[in-house]
């Protein structure tokens, strides 16, 4: 592998290893704000994936100005980008608002406790 190619790829290996650490997370943490933030990381990792998949040696982005007359990257990548943030925001915040109502309903946010419970 020569320089050129591992710098190519950097972005790939950066959203691959996002994606572990949120599956990590996921699966050894047992709190449960550090859940939600481990499905975070593991949305930021696909929009880096996304992002890096729309990316074009000498293309210009597609914006309708006086852009060059060179040729342009696809914007549906940077569309599902975008649309992938504005869902995370929504799931996050009702995550995050399921989280308070099992701490006010059982007083407690760690899943060992919570699979216990019988209420």
């Amino acid at each position: 592998m020569n320089l050129v190619s591992i710098i190519t790829a950097f972005p790939f290996l950066i959203a691959v290893t996002l994606l572990m650490i949120g599956v990590y997370i996921i699966i050894f943490k047992k709190n449960l704000i550090k859940m939600v933030m481990g499905i975070i990381i593991m949305q930021n990792g696909v929009n880096l994936f996304l992002v890096s998949l729309a990316y074009r040696e000498g293309h210009v982005a597609p914006i309708w100005t006086s852009a060059p007359t060179a040729e342009m990257v696809l914007p549906t990548s940077h569309a599902l980008t975008l649309t992938s943030i504005v869902i995370g925001l929504a799931t996050t915040a009702l995550m995050l608002s399921y989280t308070i109502l099992i701490k006010k309903h059982y007083g407690s946010i760690d899943i060992q406790e919570l699979w216990g419970r019988k209420d």
